[in-house]
């Protein structure tokens, strides 16, 4: 583990709310930027690309939800009810959790209500449904994040009791959904399943 990291996980129980945002949204822009360099050094540069916030912003988003959802879909639904010790949640209500607070999220890019704002995350549900739910969200989302531009994401718009920049939802969106990703992956590592992101990479070439 980096120092850094390292640094960040020791101080992170005792860190304020405050805190934590702002460092999520710091290590929300650093993802990004990782995940902008190419994957191996045989992979080369893109030539003439423009990284800018928002598209890079949204293809992370994109990134996101594909791996979120082919993590359920990799879960057997006998083990949608997993979890590691009795204190934590089981993996069926992780995957309502994530798809529930998309809609959330979203429902404040929009400027209504939650359509799912009456709907709990510890509701049972199947693998069916909850992969339903979870597509639903990103069908929510999608059009809401995909017009977002440069210009957009510091416009203010109305969050609860405060005003934020669009885009500073859409950080909170990507790094909410990379956080649950970074959990539901021990998740299936515990039942011997390989995580979808790890699954997708290409074996380095032999020398």
């Amino acid at each position: 583990m980096p120092e850094a990291v390292r640094s960040i996980a020791l101080e992170w129980p005792a860190m304020s709310p405050h805190h934590r945002g702002m460092m999520k949204l710091t290590l929300a822009v650093v993802f990004i930027a990782l995940a902008a360099v190419p994957a191996s050094p045989q992979s080369p540069p893109p030539t003439g690309r423009k990284l800018t916030l928002a598209s890079e912003m949204i293809r992370g988003y994109t990134q996101i939800q594909r791996d979120l959802l082919e993590a359920a879909e990799l879960m057997p639904d006998a083990d949608y009810g997993f979890k590691p010790t009795p204190e934590t949640r089981p993996f069926g209500q992780l995957i309502a959790h994530v798809a529930l607070s998309q809609f959330g999220f979203c429902s404040f890019l929009q400027g209504g209500p939650s359509p799912k704002a009456a709907e709990k995350d510890e509701t049972p549900r199947s693998k069916a449904v909850l992969i339903a739910l979870l597509k639903e969200s990103a069908t929510f989302c999608n059009p809401l994040v995909s017009a977002m531009t440069d210009e957009s994401m510091v416009q203010l718009i109305k969050a609860g009791p405060v005003e934020g920049a669009r885009g500073l939802l859409l950080a909170a969106l990507n790094t909410h959904g990379s956080e649950v990703y970074g959990t539901i992956a021990v998740y299936l590592r515990l039942k011997g399943i390989v995580p979808p992101t790890t699954a997708r990479q290409k074996p380095a070439p032999t020398k």
